[in-house]
């Protein structure tokens, strides 16, 4: 499956919501310290619901372990930065979308990494700065897991 990364998110019940969104699609969550917030905080709880024993979460303590531990092939950065959209692309399970904090989002050295392969955008009307980020991610999930017809659901 896909590997959902948020490099230092700041908001609890975002993360929270990527939670649900790894267990209800399978993908894996793997978040990018220094985080800004204790992985027990009531916000973040609430958000993920019951969610929490059933979705692949992963801490990893800054970038560079991150990328070691998961060796990727393929790493998407999204940014509202880039010109090509989040649909433009084929998919491969295994591959990294990654997302940045809000409310600044990726860093130029993170979308500019060696590891990235490409910074990708989710359009949106002109003057608006960003979408939230766990919707942002959600986007982004659910195109890849369908142009993969699914797998695993009901």
């Amino acid at each position: 499956m896909f590997r959902l990364m948020f490099y230092q998110p700041r908001i609890p019940p975002n993360t929270g919501n990527a939670i649900r969104l790894a267990a209800g699609t399978g993908c894996e969550l793997h978040l990018v310290g220094p985080l800004g917030f204790d992985l027990s905080e009531p916000k973040l709880r609430r958000a993920g619901l019951d969610y929490h024993d059933l979705a692949s979460v992963t801490v990893h303590d800054d970038l560079e372990a991150a990328w070691a531990s998961l060796r990727p092939e393929r790493v998407f950065a999204f940014t509202a930065h880039a010109t090509r959209a989040h649909s433009d692309v084929e998919y491969r399970k295994g591959d990294i979308l990654l997302f940045g904090p809000e409310p600044t989002g990726l860093p130029g050295d993170v979308r500019t990494d060696p590891h990235v392969t490409e910074q990708m955008r989710i359009p949106m009307i002109p003057g608006r700065r960003s979408l939230n980020l766990s919707n942002a991610a959600a986007i982004v999930v659910y195109e890849a897991w369908r142009q993969h017809g699914y797998p695993g659901a009901v």
